[in-house]
């Protein structure tokens, strides 16, 4: 795990509590070398603190299908489509729509 790279993030998060994208970066991160249990509660603490950050919907739903909780990441997918309607973000509704659909198949 690249932990140089965390500690910067965890520092930007430090020093913009406001922006949502490092909170983000950093349960990205976690998803990368496979923390799960890290980027869940990141992604949870995210949702929390920032639930109109649309990105965040997608990779939390694929993080909770790949551990298994299906149910979960129906979900955040059927919250995430919200959320980017509300938003005006199609490309991100697509994608978390494809997602969902997915799911059922």
């Amino acid at each position: 795990m690249n932990t140089d790279r965390l500690q910067q993030l965890q520092t930007f998060q430090k020093d913009c509590p406001e922006d949502p994208f490092f909170p983000y970066a950093i349960a990205l991160e976690y998803v990368k070398y496979s923390k799960d249990d890290e980027a869940k509660q990141q992604f949870e603490q995210l949702l929390s603190d920032f639930p109109a950050y649309v990105p965040t919907y997608y990779h939390f739903g694929q993080l909770l299908e790949r551990v298994g909780d299906e149910d979960r990441a129906r979900s955040i997918y059927e919250k995430g489509m919200q959320v980017a309607k509300e938003a005006g973000d199609m490309h991100t509704l697509g994608e978390i729509r494809g997602a969902f659909e997915m799911l059922d198949l």
